[in-house]
């Protein structure tokens, strides 16, 4: 199975990323991707881009080096209630919303509290893909919050970059995507690049959908003319 797009990708707008959006661009270019999103911070993480940022992203082309440009935001969940850090006016701006925990953002609580935080996620008309699920800081109930993202046709980040940085998610993942798997649920791979270098690396995550058999029908990164028609079909999105 070849992966030809990068659902999760930071430019130099995210203060602890080292790479431009033309950088990253023509990375993915030399590594023969179709597509690459750009989802740098939401403005709840410290180092985060203002929010302004985020409305101008209309200034980044389409396409540089051959490569196109999702305009998109890594949300950070604020509360148990799956409040996002982006205002919706903004949010339904972008092209792809990816909504994420992290525990510099908001304290880990209980598995039902994580439960509930992810659930609403998904109701959120707004967001397209949980990010880095596999964390076992923020452990929740599987069955009940992928019944939700089936309800909602969401999609599932199996994230490279956790399998390194997040010990224990690589496991997590594995659960997660056999679950994918039989409830016939989408899902994304995502570089979560903080240096260009990094995009498109997605060994690991490769190596487990292996493992389990994903199918390819289920895997949204195989084209990019396949991410954006589902993105079209969910919420009308035109580029």
């Amino acid at each position: 199975m070849k992966l030809v797009v990068d659902t999760h990708c930071h430019s130099i707008a995210t203060g602890h990323a080292y790479s431009t959006i033309q950088e990253l661009a023509e990375q993915a270019s030399k590594k023969g991707l179709e597509m690459i999103a750009v989802t740098d911070h939401g403005i709840a993480m410290e180092d985060a881009p203002h929010l302004w940022y985020f409305s101008n992203l209309r200034n980044v082309p389409r396409e540089i080096n051959g490569v196109k440009i999702l305009r998109g935001v890594e949300a950070n969940i604020i509360d148990m209630n799956g409040t996002l850090d982006m205002p919706e006016r903004y949010l339904k701006r972008l092209d792809w919303v990816i909504a994420s925990l992290h525990d510099v953002c908001i304290e880990p609580g209980t598995i039902e509290q994580h439960t509930n935080a992810w659930i609403k996620v998904v109701e959120n008309p707004y967001v397209d893909a949980l990010g880095h699920s596999g964390n076992p800081v923020f452990a929740f109930d599987f069955d009940e919050v992928l019944r939700c993202v089936k309800e909602f046709d969401k999609l599932v980040e199996i994230n490279n970059h956790s399998f390194y940085f997040r010990t224990g998610s690589e496991e997590n993942c594995k659960i997660i995507a056999q679950k994918c798997k039989e409830m016939k649920i989408k899902i994304v791979v995502g570089s979560d690049a903080h240096i260009s270098f990094d995009v498109g690396k997605f060994d690991k995550a490769c190596s487990l959908l292996k493992e389990v058999g994903m199918p390819e029908e289920l895997v949204m990164n195989t084209s990019a003319q396949k991410l954006l028609d589902y993105l079209k079909k969910r919420k009308g999105l035109q580029i």
